[in-house]
């Protein structure tokens, strides 16, 4: 550190002997530490706080005093549907209020290079599926937990754990991060908070500690009002419409798209958006806000030998217990949280059990295998009231479905096509909570509470880029949405779709549509796949390899590539095919086409909605 000047009035001469030979000793972080030491001591002697302690302290003229320097915050997400974005974007403005210079990054962009460069980090991670990472975060976690990820003993850090505790692989995502930090010597700022579906609480309480533990000395040092720091962020203007205040859609449509003797329903249901100003781009996701299945609340309060009116309070609202096993609580999967509320109301001894901490196998098939009516028809509990049932229940979460529609060809509407879950457990039958709750909406003066959660990681690209698009099932729901969006703009980029599913006769969604739009010329190529048609059955990721010299010249021409669809045996085994394509058409060995593959996502050609 170089010689300072004499500062001239604001300090004596001895004073400055000290002071500089003291600062010409001290690192950059030292000189962080002490300069923020010296704000606060001057700030507490400005409002008559322990005045003795600084009796002696002479403070400099405002015309020497500069602002001590701040630590650079890093707000680091990673995202799969959109939960982690929103809260890391909170924090960031939340954080610049309180005088704190902070950015935001997405996993999916972030430079690795940069890592060793961070001082501190705030990383709000989501988990997919099974202790996944979200799609695009993939790269990220990949980098930080090989032998290329530095040492980062200069980094501080905290993690926020989004995930789902029906999971067995509860917040895995969070962890992983946190656990790799650590080892690569990070210092936690707090201990890792894990969150459930039910996060916004839990979220909330980490954003205002962590911020509140950042906040730089010198805030107040400066005598800066907090209103007046705060006004000089702006929060973003809200959707007049979103999670927590959906928009009610009228049902226009809603018909079973599969034909006689399918296996399956898949529906197709139009929603008007008329009068909401809700807007979405093809690729986006509508959120369902859905209600319980009325028989499903009936059964339980049976079983519970419950009144449906008894008061329950919920967040400082009182409604009837009919109202809120309808709308506020999921009563359908076993949580764990559930599980060990209902072994301590019991006493079960299986339930107490499957509680040991090498049980989790057995746990995870029992939570599988058992639905909330399952346990308590099993295991009944006596002399319970409303208030002790509700307190073991998480509140019902929206489900997101993907458009299969643009605006530009249905102003004013959005299109989903939707699978109804339905299927057999211990006799009874069962259905999924949001599809079966859609399926039934089909009266005339229907309405579905709605909002538009955008997905960035799978919009188009520019209208003459090429693109392939590979989907099975309801996964063609994007792509219906894609090709009407480049129909109406008269995008010039070609277009391949490779769908699959069961049957040609009774599975061949939207078929008129895609006949038409290949003799059009808008969708250049089509492959189809009807795995139950003949043997040995065929998917999409056969019909691939077939085609793997076209799809590979595609590529390298500079399409972009999406996948929808199963994450669980769809998305992976099209990644297999395409490592396969890759590897004998460009000639190389798998290790080369998985980096191949790789350099696509990083660039955000290879893009994937999976579920």
């Amino acid at each position: 550190m170089t010689k300072l000047e004499f500062p001239g009035s604001a300090l004596t001469t001895d004073q400055w002997t000290q002071v500089n030979q003291l600062a010409t000793s001290l690192s950059h972080e030292q000189a962080i530490w002490i300069s923020g030491y010296f704000a606060g001591l001057s700030n507490r002697a400005r409002i008559g706080a322990a005045a003795s302690d600084v009796a002696e302290l002479a403070p400099p003229s405002q015309s020497t005093l500069t602002a001590p320097a701040t630590r650079l915050l890093t707000v680091l997400f990673a995202s799969e549907t959109g939960n982690s974005k929103a809260l890391a974007k909170t924090l960031v403005e939340r954080a610049k209020a309180k005088g704190i210079e902070a950015r935001l990054a997405d996993m999916a962009d972030y430079k690795m290079r940069g890592l060793k460069d961070e001082q501190d980090m705030l990383i709000i991670a989501s988990t997919h599926g099974e202790g996944d990472a979200p799609q695009t975060a993939v790269g990220f976690f990949e980098f930080l937990e090989s032998r290329k990820a530095p040492k980062l003993p200069q980094l501080r850090y905290a993690v926020l754990a989004l995930g789902d505790s029906t999971y067995e692989k509860y917040c895995e995502a969070g962890k992983r991060v946190d656990r790799r930090l650590e080892e690569l010597g990070a210092q936690r700022l707090a201990d890792r908070v894990d969150c459930d579906v039910d996060y916004e609480d839990a979220a909330e309480a980490w954003i205002a500690a962590r911020v509140a533990s950042l906040t730089p000395a010198a805030q107040t040092a400066r005598s800066i009002p907090a209103s007046a720091g705060a006004a000089q962020v702006r929060e973003p203007a809200s959707a007049t419409f979103d999670k927590k205040h959906p928009f009610q859609a009228a049902v226009i449509d809603n018909i079973v798209l599969t034909g006689r003797g399918s296996t399956k329903e898949t529906r197709h249901i139009e929603l008007s958006l008329a009068d909401s100003s809700l807007t979405y781009q093809p690729g986006d996701a509508l959120g369902i806000v859905p209600r319980n299945d009325p028989a499903l609340v009936e059964a339980v309060l049976e079983k519970l030998s419950l009144p449906a009116d008894a008061p329950v309070t919920v967040k400082q609202t009182t409604t009837n217990l009919r109202e809120a096993l309808s709308a506020t609580f999921e009563i359908t999967a076993l949580t764990p949280r559930f599980l060990d509320h209902w072994a301590d109301i019991t006493g079960a001894a299986e339930l107490q059990a499957l509680r040991a901490p090498d049980q989790k196998e057995a746990r995870a098939a029992f939570q599988h295998n058992h639905h909330i009516l399952d346990v308590v028809s099993r295991f009944p509990a006596s002399g319970i009231d409303a208030a002790q049932f509700v307190a073991g229940l998480r509140p019902l979460q929206p489900r997101l479905y993907s458009i299969s529609s643009s605006l530009a060809a249905a102003p004013d509407e959005v299109h989903l096509t939707v699978s109804t879950v339905r299927y057999m457990m211990h006799d009874l039958p069962r259905a999924g909570v949001a599809s079966g709750y859609l399926a039934a909406r089909t009266e005339a003066d229907a309405t579905i509470p709605v909002y538009v959660q955008s997905n960035d990681h799978f919009h188009l690209p520019n209208d003459d880029v090429p693109i392939l698009m590979i989907g099975a099932g309801t996964g063609v729901a994007p792509y219906r949405a894609f090709m009407q969006e480049r129909e109406a703009r008269g995008a010039s980029g070609r277009s391949w779709l490779f769908f699959g599913e069961r049957n040609f006769r009774s599975d061949f969604l939207y078929q008129v549509e895609w006949q038409e739009l290949v003799k059009n010329g808008v969708l250049s190529r089509l492959d189809l796949a009807f795995s139950r048609d003949a043997a040995p059955k065929t998917y999409v990721q056969d019909r691939l390899r077939r085609q793997g010299r076209d799809v590979y010249a595609w590529l390298e021409e500079g399409a972009y590539l999406y996948v929808c669809g199963d994450s669980a045996h769809m998305a992976p085994d099209v990644h297999a095919a395409l490592t396969d394509i890759v590897a004998e058409h460009g000639g190389l060995d798998r290790d080369e086409a998985g980096a191949y593959l790789s350099a696509l996502q990083r660039d955000r050609r290879y893009r994937l909605d999976v579920y």
